[in-house]
């Protein structure tokens, strides 16, 4: 029996990256603090989750903190009980959920970025990223707003280790990828409608996990099977759902 649903990644083009990029550390505390009840703009700011930010500021994270997370109510689950989560894996799930939640982001990350390494020397500028959003967006956006976004993009793609400084050229990176990140998100996609498939994805894409190298990395888990006989391949899932398997593999998760 396919898991139930856990929500679908975003379509709709928007602004939420202007005023927030990958924001690891106040994505920490949304899934400490957010644990089911009332998570208002208020009462984060009045109990300092995000520290001494003003209320303008709090009520920016907080918007797209439940965009990122809150769409996905058994992934905030497992997030809040997962106390033990190392710094590697918690980077890289805030930026899966901020490509589940941002078009613009998961394009550049999935396609764009991908897309440059293959290049003989694998690193990008701020110039060529402006170029990018206005050739990915239109007459959308205004000149100045694509060199924010640009800015945006590059920065939380540098938070989630795929861009190697703040400063052009720009060496693209490959990030560490546990095998609780690699777990994590194949339980995640499987219950999200998302487009692609779970060998083909912008998500595992945009860490380098493709083709013959995510398969390597797929054999080897403990919690997913993996097998290919010529064109066919298959999945036989150890738990029933991200949060079965949390509760079994992750500590501190019961």
């Amino acid at each position: 029996m396919d898991a139930a649903p856990l929500g679908h990644e975003e379509a709709e083009v928007h602004t939420r990256l202007m005023k927030c990029a990958l924001e690891v550390e106040e994505s920490r505390a949304w899934w400490h603090f957010a644990d089911g009840g009332e998570a208002t703009p208020l009462r984060a700011f009045q109990a300092y989750w995000f520290g001494a930010r003003s209320l303008p500021r709090v009520e920016v994270i907080v918007a797209n903190m439940k965009a990122r997370f809150n769409a996905f109510p058994q992934a905030l689950e497992v997030l809040h009980r997962w106390p033990a989560m190392v710094p590697d894996v918690r980077r890289l799930i805030c930026h899966w959920h901020l490509q589940l939640a941002d078009p613009l982001y998961r394009a550049f990350t999935g396609d764009f970025l991908v897309a440059r390494r293959e290049r003989l020397r694998p690193e990008v500028e701020r110039d060529v990223v402006v170029t990018w959003v206005g050739a990915f967006a239109g007459e959308r956006w205004t000149i100045p707003s694509r060199i924010q976004f640009a800015s945006k993009l590059l920065s939380a793609a540098l938070s989630a280790g795929l861009v190697g400084t703040n400063r052009d050229p720009r060496p693209l990176l490959y990030p560490r990828v546990e095998e609780a990140a690699i777990e994590y998100l194949l339980y995640l996609l499987r219950g999200v409608r998302f487009t692609g498939t779970l060998l083909a994805n912008p998500y595992l894409a945009s860490v380098g996990l493709t083709g013959g190298a995510l398969e390597d990395r797929l054999r080897s888990l403990p919690s997913v099977a993996y097998h290919r006989q010529g064109n066919l391949t298959d999945f036989t899932w150890k738990y029933a759902d991200l949060r079965a398997w949390a509760a079994a593999t992750q500590e501190g998760i019961r």
